[in-house]
């Protein structure tokens, strides 16, 4: 009876230890511009604010904009709650750096699958879902985006699957696909856009972690000819315990959500346009 107890014991550690899942590939749920693969644990709320402020050089930025800093590209205000530790949800509010502004963004955001320890599942897999929905006033008239017929025109919708792995403590990478559909855009544009992401996590010390972010658009529209440049950036993480993460990036999207920064970024490093941002995030225990 005794050495039944014992194979039982020892099967179950063994269980047990191969499943054991890989805590903070990433610290935050977003790297700069892009989601990562971490979710928010069932119970907790996440409080954000996320700010982006104007060109730090070029024709736009330096002294007399205090290099960016007295103006807001956008501005971000949410709150993302944990429903398990594999699913959240969140909506926001973002100012807007295209010509639809004022919006509100719905989220999911759910695990399919985590990375465990030694000989596990190798990856984690996540899918992200986002729709946002501009509340600006409509235009007297045709001419402008912001003139809608319908409803429906204020919609614009995300979809993506991320990929990451943590190879030590100090490294871990993604790379996620993504599509997105807009209701309403330029005649000479086009609803829909594919996009790849690469993003990394490069950890400095026990707090603090170099971000790299970087989107890629294939579309024969959004390229440098046309004065479309991928949304790229790097950042410093912070980690400052009891619930807090702060990141302070630069980046040249001026918008904060995938729906915005993704259509309409439109500059270029090169010529200083580029800006300062940073994100807040506070989490609470809500049950």
């Amino acid at each position: 009876m005794k050495k039944t107890y014992f194979v039982i014991f020892l099967f179950i550690s063994v269980t047990l230890s191969a499943q054991e899942v890989v805590h903070q590939t990433f610290k935050d749920t977003r790297v700069i511009n892009s989601h990562s693969t971490e979710t928010l644990p069932a119970g907790k709320l996440d409080f954000r604010i996320g700010h982006r402020f104007g060109d730090l050089a070029g024709d736009l930025g330096g002294w007399p904009t205090f290099y960016g800093l007295e103006n807001a590209s956008d501005v971000l205000i949410g709150f993302e709650y944990g429903l398990k530790d594999n699913l959240m949800i969140g909506l926001s509010r973002t100012k807007g750096a295209g010509e639809l502004r004022q919006n509100i963004n719905g989220l999911i955001k759910v695990k399919l699958m985590a990375q465990e320890v030694e000989d596990g599942k190798p990856f984690s897999l996540v899918l992200v879902g986002l729709a946002t929905g501009s509340t600006i006033a409509s235009a007297d008239g045709p001419g402008t985006l912001a003139f809608f017929e319908k409803a429906a025109h204020r919609l614009s919708y995300h979809s993506s699957f991320i990929i990451a792995k943590k190879f030590s403590n100090r490294f871990s990478i993604q790379i996620n696909g993504a599509w997105t559909y807009r209701n309403l855009v330029p005649s000479e544009d086009k609803n829909d856009l594919v996009s790849v992401g690469l993003a990394s996590r490069i950890q400095l010390t026990k707090s603090l972690g170099l971000l790299l972010d970087a989107n890629f658009l294939f579309s024969e529209l959004r390229t440098t000819e046309n004065g479309f440049y991928n949304p790229t950036g790097f950042g410093l993480e912070w980690e400052t315990g009891g619930g807090h993460v702060f990141q302070i990036n630069f980046t040249n999207a001026k918008g904060l959500s995938e729906t915005d920064f993704l259509p309409n970024t439109k500059f270029n490093w090169a010529d200083g346009e580029f800006r300062l941002g940073f994100t807040i995030s506070r989490q609470f225990t809500v049950r």
